[in-house]
């Protein structure tokens, strides 16, 4: 059982920075692939970003490419989400998941389902 527990949420101006965390519990951490995903209001959830076990691999949705970066600490249980340059549209609720994965390479597919959730942090961009 892994439980996760998201913060750094808040609200900032656009063109501004944001650095979410998501505390995972458990000691098998590094055996779990991370993803940040999020959702706005009447929309549904999209996918943000992701990282291996290892934190080797990334992948990111194209609308955070080159302003997000994911990142993890194993020794902490924490994976993060630096957020930069922040657009009104990033406005939503960002919740991190995690997938137990077998090979140290995976790191993300569009049909994974991922075993546990976070509550989520809400992230709010003003113009």
């Amino acid at each position: 059982q892994v439980q996760l527990v998201e913060s750094g949420g808040g609200l900032v101006q656009a063109g501004g920075s944001l650095r979410l965390s998501c505390a995972a519990s458990g000691r098998t951490f590094s055996s779990y692939a991370m993803g940040w995903f999020r959702q706005a209001p009447g929309k549904e959830r999209e996918f943000v970003a992701a990282i291996n076990r290892s934190g080797s691999v990334t992948y990111y949705a194209d609308s955070v490419k080159g302003r997000f970066t994911i990142s993890r600490d194993n020794a902490q249980n924490t994976v993060y989400l630096r957020m930069n340059s922040l657009k009104p549209e990033d406005t939503a609720v960002y919740y991190c998941a995690a997938r137990r994965t077998y090979t140290s390479a995976s790191v993300y597919s569009p049909n994974w389902e991922y075993h546990y959730w976070g509550q989520g942090t809400q992230v709010t961009v003003s113009s």
